[in-house]
């Protein structure tokens, strides 16, 4: 049986909503309209997935985000 690493916290269900679209290349603002919340939640929920997920861009979110399988292709 494989074991995930759970070194961090794991993302809520509404960050994980944004996650994927930020994964499909959603812009901020894209986000913002498809989920009904403002451009700065979108950018809280953002900053928190960096901080939760010990990342410093964008690129290293998605990127942690299927090492980790929380995103599969």
């Amino acid at each position: 049986m494989t074991t995930l690493r759970t070194d961090f916290t794991h993302p809520s269900k509404r960050e994980l909503e944004v996650l994927k679209l930020i994964a499909f290349e959603f812009t901020i603002r894209e986000i913002a309209q498809q989920l009904f919340i403002s451009v700065e939640t979108v950018k809280t929920h953002r900053r928190h997935l960096l901080r939760k997920m010990r990342v410093r861009n964008t690129a290293g979110l998605v990127r942690k985000s299927f090492e980790q399988r929380i995103l599969v292709a």
